[in-house]
C-alpha cells in the first residue's frame, strides 16, 4: 500500500470476540492491496472466506471484488465485525498507522479479534505493537512471507510466525489459504528476524546470480546453456528458478521493487547491529541494494541488480558497452 490509511470515520461500539479456531466461514478485513496483497486476499475468497479489502486507490480492490468479495470504502468499514484482520503493507510506520492510528483497527474491531500481519517490519516493532494489541485486548501474529508475486498468486508462499501458540492455531486456516510452507518460529517479532535473515540470504543470491551472468556473457557463453548447467548443481536454487527469465530477457517488472528491498535490508544490518553479529557480505549487498536505488532503480524488480552490476563493470545498465 503505498499511501496512508488514515480515515475520518467516528469510533463504533464493537463486542468482544472469544478467542477460537477460524475457519473457511470466517470474514476477513485485508487491509494493504498491493503487488502481494491483492492475489492474496483474492485466494482467501476463493477458499470460502468472506474477504472485504480496503486500499486506496479503489481501482486495486477490483480483482478482489471480481472474486466476490466486497471493496470497503474505509479502514473502519473493513474491520467492524470482522473476526480476523489481516494487513499487508509496506513498511514499519505503516503498520502503526494502521493499528494504532486514530481510525487504525485497534480503533474499530471488536477485542479479540486477531491481526495477522503479513508486511515485512522491524522485529522490535512488532514486539512493541503485540503489547500495545494485548493492552488493548486484540491477539497480534507476525506473519512476514516469502515467495514474491508469483508466491501470491499461486497460493505457494513460504510464512513464517511469530505469537503464541493459541493465536497460531486460529491464523493456520487462513496461511493455509495463501501458503505452502507455513511454520510457526516463536513468540511474537520471531517471525519478523526470520524474514530479515531470509532477505539477507534473496539479496546475497541476487547479487551473486547478476555478477555470474555478467561474467559469463563477458566470456561469450551461453547463457541460457550455462544456466541450466548451473541451475543442476549446487548452485541451483530458487531465486536462480524465478529470476532466471528477468536476467535473461532483461526485463525487470516488479514481483518485488527494489525500493522495499532496500527497506528490508536497513532491517537485517540494524537488527545484526543490535545484536552485535557481523554480517559482511550482508553489509555489502545492502550498499549494493541502496547504490541501485540511488541510480533510479527502486521501482524495479530487485532481480535489477543485475543493472548496477553492469555498472560496475563500464557497461549500461541495459547490457551494451559503455563508449568511450
Amino acid at each position: 500500500m503505498e499511501t496512508s490509511t488514515r480515515t475520518t470515520v467516528s469510533h463504533r461500539t464493537t463486542h468482544p470476540k472469544e478467542p477460537g479456531v477460524s475457519t473457511n466461514n470466517s470474514t476477513i478485513a485485508f487491509i494493504g492491496l498491493g503487488i502481494m496483497g491483492n492475489p492474496m486476499s483474492v485466494n482467501l475468497q476463493r477458499a470460502g472466506f468472506s474477504v472485504r479489502g480496503y486500499n486506496p486507490p479503489p481501482a486495486r480492490t477490483q480483482a478482489l471484488v471480481d472474486a466476490g468479495g466486497t471493496a470497503a470504502e474505509s479502514l473502519a468499514d473493513a474491520v467492524e465485525g470482522a473476526d480476523i484482520v489481516c494487513v499487508m503493507v509496506p513498511d514499519s510506520p505503516d503498520v502503526q498507522d494502521v493499528l494504532l492510528g486514530d481510525d487504525g483497527v485497534f480503533a474499530h474491531a471488536a477485542p479479540g479479534t486477531l491481526v495477522i500481519d503479513f508486511s515485512t517490519i522491524r522485529p522490535d516493532i512488532t514486539a512493541d505493537l503485540a503489547k500495545s494489541a494485548e493492552e488493548k485486548g486484540f491477539r497480534l501474529v507476525d506473519a512476514p512471507v516469502s515467495g514474491g508475486e508469483t508466491g501470491a498468486k499461486s497460493a505457494k508462499l513460504s510464512i513464517m510466525v511469530g505469537g503464541s501458540e493459541a493465536d497460531f492455531a486460529q491464523a493456520q486456516p487462513v496461511l493455509n489459504a495463501v501458503g505452502a510452507t507455513i511454520v510457526h518460529v516463536g513468540g511474537n517479532g520471531a517471525g519478523q528476524t526470520v524474514k530479515a535473515a531470509n532477505q539477507l540470504i534473496v539479496a546475497g543470491n541476487i547479487e551473486l546470480l547478476a555478477e555470474a551472468v555478467v561474467f559469463l556473457q563477458a566470456h561469450g557463453v551461453d547463457l541460457d546453456a550455462a544456466l541450466d548447467v548451473l541451475g543442476g548443481g549446487l548452485a541451483g536454487s530458487a531465486v536462480l528458478d524465478q529470476k532466471r527469465a528477468n536476467v535473461t530477457s532483461n526485463t525487470f517488472d516488479p514481483g518485488f521493487r527494489i525500493d522495499l528491498h532496500h527497506k528490508d535490508m536497513g532491517i537485517v544490518t540494524a537488527a545484526a547491529r543490535e545484536a552485535g553479529v557481523a554480517i559482511p557480505l550482508g553489509a555489502v549487498v545492502a550498499q549494493l541494494v541502496g547504490s541501485a536505488r540511488a541510480c533510479g532503480d527502486g521501482s524495479l524488480d530487485h532481480s535489477a541488480l543485475l543493472r548496477g552490476v553492469r555498472r560496475l563493470s563500464g557497461q549500461s545498465a541495459d547490457g551494451q558497452e559503455a563508449s568511450a
